[in-house]
């Protein structure tokens, strides 16, 4: 029986958040290159997908470059975007068919030229969809998000358009690559690390972590659904007690 039989559908995350870590081993254990296994892990995006639209989520961001990557070797990176490239390509057909709406966060400015116009037409193309909104964190990273944040926010104060008194919480959000993004409920990161690499450190304060030893080209929808049942079975409470949660 699958997993998915056992998810309670009225408590399922409004925003799943996955860092998919592993396809460079995964294919370094099967004598392969490492762009084999960012050709599988694009497979395992497909089958990811697929679950999560069946479930009904809202929200999936996939970290799928950082600005970390950058400092890889060329010829891995060159490989990265042409995939990127063919994959938005091939999938945005499925995508519209799935109702599925693509955006991006992170500095898009530095993909390569053809990178930058794929994922923009997609965009474009699957605005007006309303089913689940797959958000790709491409050339991304927290502190380059928060640094740019803080930077705008002091462009306005010398501007005297805001008071520094008056920044808020909800103001910093305002200013993030995510702002209209639900903070992520749940964080799911594959390849057995156990941190959480520059990614989404704002919106993660309060989100719960699942780490599998599971790599990305081997995660597929069981592991999934486990790491949802995983988040149905915490209980979130958000700095308060659990007599308050109760009443």
């Amino acid at each position: 029986m699958s997993l998915i039989e056992k998810i309670d559908k009225n408590r399922l995350p409004r925003h799943v958040a996955i860092i998919m870590d592993g396809n460079g081993r995964w294919a370094k254990a099967k004598g392969k290159d490492r762009s084999f296994g960012h050709q599988e892990g694009v497979v395992s995006v497909r089958k990811i997908m697929d679950a999560v639209t069946q479930l009904g989520l809202k929200y999936l961001t996939l970290y799928t470059f950082s600005t970390e990557n950058w400092n890889r070797p060329e010829e891995e990176v060159q490989a990265l975007m042409s995939l990127l490239v063919s994959a938005i390509h091939r999938e945005t057909p499925d995508m519209m068919k799935k109702n599925v709406r693509l955006t991006a966060i992170g500095d898009l400015s530095r993909l390569r030229e053809d990178a930058y116009a794929t994922l923009q037409e997609c965009i474009q193309t699957t605005a007006s969809n309303t089913g689940t909104t797959l958000v790709l964190a491409l050339s991304y990273s927290s502190r380059w998000e928060i640094t740019e944040a803080a930077r705008r926010l002091a462009q306005e104060v010398l501007e005297q358009k805001i008071n520094p008194n008056d920044i808020t919480e909800a103001m910093v959000s305002d200013h993030l690559t995510t702002k209209n993004i639900p903070d992520p409920d749940l964080l799911i990161r594959t390849g057995g690390e156990k941190r959480i690499s520059n990614f989404l450190l704002w919106q993660l304060s309060y989100a719960e972590f699942f780490f599998t030893d599971v790599f990305w080209p081997d995660f597929r929808e069981e592991e999934l659904y486990e790491a949802i049942l995983y988040y149905q079975q915490r209980e979130r409470r958000f700095g308060k007690t659990s007599e308050q949660l109760i009443l």
